[in-house]
């Protein structure tokens, strides 16, 4: 596994630790989706029914497109315990983690698809002892590598090479990275999180990220710091674009938004601060049917550490998989191509002003 102690502050930065840990109500998906369906939501459009909303405009049920994307959620375990985390990730998550015959199975069921970018996720997926292996049979099969990176780890014993190696190999590197100002990241991310990714960026830089080579892709995600929708993806790029350079002299090639999912830490968080009531409303109220088609559940099969798959990584976290529960060893791209897509509410996080994907907004609301 590791050899350096992840619980450490030294590690990464942890303002509160995993519902699991604490044996949290909310660390159980059913009770995720109980504390969402009861909330009193009856006086908004179909009650809040998402298969109704969508149905509206011409959706009888959601299905789905092509296979362009196979995403693989390769583990819990993290040097971080941020307080949005919709996976409850974090360094006590040892047991979720994908062993070297899943991966293997993953690649196989993989070559059965004509999906042309495979999306690693976690946790932090670079702390799985078969991280690297999976990259490289991924980029032997000429396969688009996306790795979804916090950044610190980057600065971790044993981590401290990959900029390089990712270089080598032609790896999009997606980036957490709440807000490109100090405060705003730290509040969410824990405190000394922004000195930690800027250091990683400054890596990242060196070794040819951010400069417009296609090859070398470096792209920012960020999450709102609140309980309200991500800002227009287009116009915040340039700002924070402007903004990193000035302040930190670094550099990006995109910048992606994402709505914050009602699931896991941040479902816990708008309970305690008493916004999850108002939040459903705006994310229900802020639907909009020009999403729908883009949703990443459509062109996405995400597969979870124990070989299980699922519709969309936030599906997975809580515990909905693809009908006929089809797992990995079973894995059949035709019965996928005829399935119903899974839905609860909330999905109108994905489908709320622009619209919210792994890829960023859908359209600009």
């Amino acid at each position: 596994m590791t050899t350096f102690d992840l619980d450490s502050l030294k590690a990464g930065p942890k303002p509160t630790l995993t519902l699991s840990r604490r044996r949290e109500p909310l660390a159980a998906a059913a009770y995720q989706l109980q504390v969402l369906h009861q909330l009193e939501l009856s006086n908004l459009a179909h009650g809040a029914d998402f298969d109704a909303t969508i149905a509206e405009h011409g959706w009888s049920e959601l299905s789905p497109a092509e296979l362009e994307i196979f995403q693989i959620n390769i583990g819990k375990l993290c040097n971080m315990t941020c307080q949005h985390c919709h996976v409850d990730s974090g360094p006590d998550r040892t047991k979720e983690n994908m062993d070297r015959e899943m991966i293997d199975l993953c690649l196989a069921a993989l070559d059965k698809t004509n999906a042309h970018t495979v999306d690693l996720t976690g946790g932090a997926p670079e702390l799985n002892p078969h991280f690297r292996y999976l990259v490289d049979e991924c980029v032997k099969r000429g396969k688009h590598v996306i790795d979804r990176c916090n950044l610190t780890v980057l600065l971790l014993p044993g981590k401290t090479d990959l900029p390089e190696w990712f270089a080598e190999r032609g790896v999009e590197i997606v980036c957490s990275l709440p807000h490109y100002r100090r405060m705003n990241t730290d509040k969410q991310r824990g405190k000394g999180t922004y000195e930690k990714s800027i250091e990683a960026l400054e890596k990242l830089n060196a070794a040819g990220y951010g400069k417009g080579d296609p090859k070398r892709q470096l792209t920012l995600m960020s999450n709102p710091v609140g309980a309200f929708l991500s800002s227009g993806q287009a116009k915040l790029e340039q700002e924070w674009k402007d903004g990193l350079l000035k302040h930190q002299g670094v550099t990006f090639d995109r910048l992606i938004t994402l709505n914050n999912m009602p699931i896991s830490r941040y479902l816990e968080w708008l309970e305690k601060s008493d916004n999850l009531q108002g939040y459903m409303e705006l994310l229900v109220n802020s639907f909009n049917p020009g999403t729908v088609a883009g949703l990443m559940c459509r062109n996405t099969i995400s597969v979870s550490w124990d070989g299980s798959l699922y519709d969309c990584d936030f599906n997975q976290m809580l515990e909905m998989p693809v009908a006929s529960k089809m797992h990995l060893r079973d894995f059949d791209p035709q019965k996928l191509a005829q399935r119903r897509i899974a839905t609860d509410r909330h999905c109108f996080g994905c489908t709320a002003g622009a619209g919210s994907s792994c890829g960023g907004s859908i359209e600009e609301a």
